[in-house]
């Protein structure tokens, strides 16, 4: 190869792939944790290093221009090969120390991860844990995390999986409140209850629904879709919500309420990239996450 070719400085090359992904500088910025007056500069920059206008900028921000739809895909190319390369070199080390980033969900970040967690600094304290706190599916291949824990089975073929345990979800709302419904003996008593919606397509309420109880949007005054904040809710006597049992069975505040509900089975997943499950930091990490969840 004849490398007097690349006559372009290949860290502003991820300043446009990233502005044009991202769509604005700003945003840019944020993602590669520049100042917005540098990543503009090095945008500039490329510009003149090619010879050609990659942006056109208006009132309303950037917008590519043809050449700049047209390098696009060979800076995306740059970018996966960029992103390759960190993910084998970082599969490739031995040393117990680092840091490892893991997503998990509010719930699951606040309740079950902090006991896991310390029992994994006593044993190895030279792993620093990233909580990466997303009810969203966290995208590894791009490392917003090393490990993830799902409750679906991911179908990337560059991840890999285990499937550390069924859970249970259950409904829970603390004896005051349950006293002052009459404590319903059957889940058609419970037509006059408020329940906490943790979804804004009402999907609890026809979950509910599914399996016996007969509800509308009137029982649900309240939506909320962060778990840790529906859980507070519920325990200040607010309403009825669920969560994995073993959260609401732990907490002396609340109760399982609607005598006769049959748990919501659904399965949790750990997930890691294939290329850094090679790691013996990340294998170490992982294992101690699969020992925390299956109990």
């Amino acid at each position: 190869m004849d490398w007097r070719s690349v006559t372009f400085d290949w860290n502003r090359a991820r300043a446009f792939l990233v502005t044009a992904e991202e769509g604005s500088l700003s945003a840019a910025a944020r993602a590669l944790k520049l100042a917005q007056p540098t990543l503009g500069r090095q945008v500039e920059a490329l510009e003149a290093e090619l010879g050609v206008a990659l942006f056109e900028r208006s009132g309303r921000g950037l917008r590519l221009t043809p050449s700049g739809h047209e390098l696009l895909e060979h800076a995306r190319l740059m970018g996966e090969g960029a992103r390759a390369l960190s993910l084998a070199a970082w599969g490739q080390t031995e040393a117990l120390e680092g840091e490892v980033a893991i997503s998990a969900s509010d719930a699951y970040a606040s309740y079950l991860l902090p006991p896991i967690l310390e029992r994994l600094h006593a044993a190895e304290p030279r792993i620093r844990i990233e909580i990466v706190v997303s009810n969203d599916l966290s995208d590894l291949s791009r490392r917003e995390a090393d490990i993830a824990v799902r409750n679906v089975r991911p179908t990337e073929p560059d991840l890999v999986a285990r499937k550390v345990r069924d859970a249970m979800a259950r409904l829970y709302a603390t004896p005051a409140y349950l006293d002052r419904l009459g404590r319903p003996g059957s889940a058609a008593g419970y037509s006059a209850a408020d329940f906490i919606e943790i979804d804004a397509n009402n999907s609890l309420m026809h979950l509910l629904n599914a399996k016996g109880l007969s509800l509308d949007q009137a029982n649900f005054p309240y939506r909320c879709r962060n778990f840790t904040v529906m859980w507070e809710m519920v325990r200040k006597g607010m309403g009825i919500g669920i969560l994995d049992d073993r959260i609401g069975d732990a907490d002396e505040i609340v109760e399982r309420a609607v005598p006769g509900f049959e748990p919501i089975a659904f399965p949790i997943w750990l997930v890691a990239h294939r290329d850094i499950a090679r790691s013996r930091r990340l294998r170490v990490v992982f294992d101690a996450l699969a020992d925390g969840f299956s109990v």
